[in-house]
């Protein structure tokens, strides 16, 4: 049964999410105005907005205008429901679950804000840098240390080496290809990763973002000539494989060259 009701607060949260992801971009509440339909306007009626349920069995359309509902509804309900099930049977309750999913989630927002509309609100960014730095005080454990003063120093670098990296890295780029190479909004999220993460994560996060980066971002000027992409995405990629596995294999690469 807990099962059960974890997925359904992951759909829903799923569905609140969803409001985020088209409203933030707008600069329009994410309280108010009721949901409702994109296209006529008309409130969304509650059996009308049941998460992943309602859209397949309005199959898809608005019943009222009969127009397109997105497919993106679905699937981040869907997403942000397999979440909080992957979070919490690794996890359970615990604060380390529930901070990690919260910055999983925040990363999942952004990605995709970032992937429609290439740009990273700061509304999230610096709110999630300050609340990296305050939870690695209050627990320390986050950041694998034992004293808050510690946890608040291995945030404060990571904030410092995450903003700085990837500025100095822009601004190189910047100078030498004479045209932006890297916005502000990236900086600032590599900085709010690394509240999170401390500095090893920031090394993990830009290590991996740069070469699938690379990778997806060659494929597509072959393909289709497409020169600039959102990188957004490639750093969420890179600090969700460093929470399930990234501090494991820098922990082992350090201990087995004996540093």
């Amino acid at each position: 049964m807990a099962w059960v009701v974890v997925f359904f607060l992951g759909a829903v949260t799923g569905s609140f999410l969803n409001v985020c992801i088209f409203r933030i971009p707008k600069g329009e509440s994410i309280i108010r105005p009721r949901s409702h339909c994109l296209l006529c306007q008309n409130p969304i009626r509650w059996h009308d907005n049941i998460p992943l349920f309602s859209f397949f069995f309005l199959k898809g359309r608005c019943r009222w205008c009969r127009a397109k509902i997105s497919r993106q509804y679905p699937v981040i309900e869907g997403l942000t429901a397999l979440f909080f099930l992957l979070y919490y049977g690794c996890y359970g309750l615990s604060v380390k679950g529930v901070v990690t999913l919260g910055l999983t989630l925040a990363l999942l927002v952004m990605s995709v804000i970032d992937w429609r509309h290439q740009i990273l609100p700061d509304g999230i960014t610096l709110p999630g840098i300050a609340v990296g730095f305050i939870v690695s005080g209050c627990w320390p454990g986050l950041q694998g240390e034992l004293s808050p003063l510690q946890g608040l120093k291995a945030s404060f670098f990571g904030i410092l080496l995450g903003g700085g990296l990837l500025y100095a890295a822009g601004t190189l780029a910047e100078k030498i290809l004479k045209k932006e190479a890297m916005g502000g909004g990236d900086v600032k999220l590599l900085a709010m990763i690394g509240a999170f993460t401390g500095w090893a994560g920031v090394w993990w996060t830009l290590f991996v973002s740069s070469l699938a980066g690379s990778i997806v971002g060659i494929y597509l000027r072959l393909r289709t000539g497409q020169e600039k992409i959102p990188f957004g995405p490639y750093l969420a990629l890179g600090a969700f494989t460093y929470i399930w596995f990234g501090g494991r294999v820098i922990g082992w690469y350090v201990q087995s060259m004996g540093f």
